[in-house]
């Protein structure tokens, strides 16, 4: 069964390794970068804001599995925006 995991402890291991978060600025959008979600007690989404999105997503899952981290691939039901899927084993 997966432990408690918090997105700030996902969030400080991207954010160790180089990556940049993505920001909200009103009038231009979201700028390019990672985003971390709590998706419940037991699950963190991660996202990324921008062009390279796949790439740029497999760049993070490497990472966190290097940290420890349980990752899967996923994409939000009906064809929505893709997303790793982190838990702790």
């Amino acid at each position: 069964m997966p432990r408690v995991i918090h997105a700030r402890d996902v969030d400080a291991v991207l954010a160790c390794n180089g990556y940049e978060p993505s920001d909200f600025d009103p009038a231009t959008g979201w700028e390019p970068g990672y985003r971390t979600a709590q998706a419940g007690r037991r699950q963190v989404n991660v996202f990324h804001d921008g062009p390279g999105e796949q790439t740029s997503l497999e760049q993070y899952r490497q990472q966190l599995q290097a940290a420890g981290y349980h990752v899967v691939a996923d994409q939000q039901p009906g064809g929505g925006r893709r997303r790793l899927y982190i838990t702790r084993p």
